[in-house]
């Protein structure tokens, strides 16, 4: 079985990367039009991007609440530029008004300059520090535990969360980190640890790095993995998509957004690069796995591209190295999630189908 998440677009949308043509604002309007498709086609839930281009991703989640009812929101905890206790709260706050939704993305950051602009001054190693601290600090708050830490980042004297002690909520925790220092975190800490997409063979060793050391540690995880895709009726028409999204791409673009990347410090932004190399050449890096979108942005740089049936055959693929969770995202957002629910759902084992029947049935 299969969970599949989509993705809010807050920092923007469009037909086409590396240009304004046919563009569009992250409006309240269009957010809630996506978050309302997520929450009718049966998406499990909805990934909020965090970082200076995007809007808040807590504000955004907020707002987004009262007009949905089943979706969750995988929302954005910045270790180091909030305290433990503080978002802590937050996700407690969301997930009671939002009837037990809220999710969360731990996000370490791997790009030193924006960093800076945040007031966070610590090269690598040292925020996956922050974040361990930070996590050891959060988990016991949300058990309703009084917590006492004093570590090399974050000092905490009788941090508590004021919550029903007999209510406690559940709210998973996210993480990805390709580096030893990541990996490290997420064995630790992570309920689901979440990896960019890449290749079967590369996810599938990464991922046994993880399961090895949280199996160490006497801990299970589970595994996502956070994509693009482009899904069309025949194979034909996927690739003219993929290309056409691509169309207004000059050699100066990626020039400019590879000279971008290359100043993070991020392992996993590494890996994307990696499969591209800043280069427009043979860029399905393995079976409609393209690897296109990462030649002019940043994080997710890949997308599964294809007919329904030759994608299933991928996601079989992925399911059979043990990713059960998938958080997805196309070009414009909510065009492309059309596609997904209409084309690819009904071939693919969901949690989240059978509910999401009765549901609408039900009005």
């Amino acid at each position: 079985m299969m969970e599949v998440f989509w993705y809010i677009p807050t920092h923007g949308d469009g037909r086409y990367l590396a240009t304004s043509k046919r563009s569009r604002r992250a409006t309240p309007f269009y957010l809630r039009q996506i978050a309302e498709a997520v929450d009718g086609l049966g998406f499990g839930g909805a990934l909020l991007p965090t970082g200076r281009s995007c809007e808040d991703a807590w504000v955004v989640a907020s707002s987004l609440v009262p007009v949905t009812r089943r979706m969750k929101f995988l929302v954005a905890v910045r270790p180091g530029l909030v305290s433990p206790t503080v978002s802590a709260r937050m996700a407690v706050s969301l997930d009671r008004i939002s009837g037990g939704r809220c999710l969360i993305n731990v996000v370490t950051g791997g790009d030193p300059v924006e960093l800076a602009g945040e007031g966070m001054h610590l090269e690598h190693d040292s925020r996956y520090e922050i974040t361990d601290e930070f996590l050891t600090v959060w988990k016991p708050l949300l058990e309703g535990k009084e917590v006492d830490f004093e570590g090399r980042h974050l000092k905490i004297i009788g941090g508590r969360l004021l919550i029903d002690r007999d209510r406690r909520p559940n709210v998973p925790l996210y993480f990805g980190g390709s580096s030893d220092a990541g990996i490290e975190v997420a064995a630790r800490h992570a309920d689901l640890y979440l990896t960019w997409g890449e290749p079967p063979a590369q996810a599938a060793e990464k991922i046994a790095r993880v399961r090895k050391r949280a199996g160490e540690l006497g801990r299970t995880v589970r595994f996502g993995m956070r994509m693009h895709i482009i899904v069309r009726e025949t194979e034909t028409a996927a690739w003219a998509a993929a290309n056409e999204l691509i169309r207004f791409v000059s050699d100066d673009a990626i020039m400019v957004a590879q000279q971008t990347l290359a100043r993070m410090d991020s392992v996993g932004q590494k890996r994307m690069v990696q499969l591209h190399n800043g280069r427009r050449e043979e860029l399905e890096v393995s079976p409609n796995l393209w690897a296109g979108v990462g030649l002019v942005r940043g994080g997710a740089g890949t997308a599964l591209v294809g007919d329904p049936k030759n994608l299933t055959r991928r996601f079989e693929e992925y399911l059979n190295i043990g990713i059960d969770t998938f958080v997805l995202s196309g070009y414009p957002g909510l065009e492309e999630a059309y596609y997904v629910a209409e084309l690819l759902f009904p071939r693919l084992p969901l949690q989240r189908n059978a509910a999401h029947i009765e549901a609408l049935a039900a009005g």
